[in-house]
This record gives structure tokens, sequence and C-alpha cells, in this order.
């Protein structure tokens, strides 16, 4: 059971992955980049857990207190994860010739972060149940893949308008960064229960926004009236 719990642990982030990658109609991706940005969101996942610990450790995570709580989830989870899976994204995809279009921000974006995504479930599956899993499966995980699809669509502006390079990659970094502040603030925080619901309307929102610009690369593809003609 622990093995197939295991399993099931990287099946949203593989789902998601494939959702993402047939949503670039007009010039697909090779699978070769798409499994290094994966492995390389694996791997920023051990780093940002230790740095997450040292809130942890220092009593930022007290579900009781608000201002701590902010500072955690802000400082200590959102700013070092959004960061590293920017960090991750800039150094290798969009430094690359492969990415041509500014849809393979949205991609490689949300790849790096499933790749976060599902080795953070494999560590919860370690601890927890299948109920755990099943309830990330549609709150933590999707979460994760909204605030990169908007961290991307940023990113793929920026690298074909350099005259605006910084502010939109500022914009990008900010808004997942708020956005998943926001998100796990009102999900940890135990203070006042009722904000809870708060974490889904930040979820809700994250989700439409992410589905917006989706379709506004699309619509954006430089690749678009090739595949059409």
């Amino acid at each position: 059971m622990s093995i197939l719990l295991h399993l099931l642990a990287i099946v949203p982030g593989l789902l998601i992955i494939t959702f993402i990658y047939f949503m670039d109609k007009y010039e697909k991706e090779d699978l070769l980049p798409i499994f290094i940005c994966y492995i390389l969101g694996v791997f920023t996942t051990l780093p940002i857990l230790q740095l997450e610990r040292l809130g942890v450790a220092r009593g930022f995570d007290n579900p009781m207190e608000i201002v701590p709580m902010l500072i955690y989830s802000f400082l200590f989870v959102a700013l070092v994860e959004e960061c590293s899976k920017f960090a991750a994204l800039m150094i290798y995809p969009y430094r690359q010739s492969f990415f041509n279009e500014p849809f393979d921000g949205i991609l490689y974006a949300v790849v790096i972060a499933m790749g976060f995504a599902s080795l953070e479930n494999v560590l919860y599956a370690s601890r927890f149940n299948l109920n755990a899993l099943v309830l990330r499966a549609f709150t933590a995980v999707p979460a994760h893949a909204s605030f990169a699809v908007i961290q991307g669509y940023f990113i793929g502006k920026a690298k074909f308008k350099p005259e605006k390079k910084w502010k939109l990659i500022s914009i990008g970094l900010l808004s997942s960064i708020c956005l998943h502040g926001l998100y796990d603030f009102f999900i940890l925080q135990q203070a006042y229960k009722n904000l809870a619901v708060l974490a889904f309307f930040t979820l809700s929102i994250s989700l439409y926004l992410s589905i917006q610009l989706i379709h506004a690369h699309q619509e954006d593809s430089p690749f678009k009236n090739e595949k059409l003609k």
C-alpha cells in the first residue's frame, strides 16, 4: 500500500502537466526539456523545505497567532517557494532556444512547479493517508499549478518584450508570491476558522485567472497562423 500511495502522490502533477502540454496547441515542446524541468522542480523541494523548517524552528508556524503565521506564509513559504521555482525557470528553459513563444513560460513554469508538488506529495504520503492525498489533489497541487501559470504568463511575455522585461518579471513573481501567501495563510491559520473559506476563494480566483492567461497566450502564439494554414 505504501508503494501504491507514493505512486498515486505523483499522479495529480503528471495529469496537470499533460493538460498544459495539450493546451500548447501550435508548437509542441520536446519531451526532454520538459523532463529536465520536472526534475529541476523535484530538486528545488529539498532546499525549500529546509528553509521552511527554519520558520518552524523559530515558531512562526503557530496557527493560533495571526502575525507569525502571516510571516511564515508569505516569507518562509510563498517567497521561498516561488523564488526557487522562478530561479529554476530563469536558469534553464528561459535561456534556451526552444523557449520560442510566450506560452512556453506557462508550460515550463507549470512543469517545474509540478516537479516540486510531486515530491512534496510523496513526502506527505509518507506521513499521512490516502484521504490527505486526495484532498491535496484538489487543493494544494492545483494551487501550485495556478500560481505557476500566472508567473509563467508574465515570464513568457518578458522573454519577447525586452524593453519591459524586468517590469513583467516583477509583476509575475510578485503576483505568484502574493496569491500563494494568501492561500497558505488562510488555510494554515486557525485563529479564525471562517477565514479558511477565503483559501478556496483565493484558489478559485487563481484558477480562473490561469485559464484566462492560458487562452491569452494561445491567441498570442506566433505559430498560430502557421498551424491554421
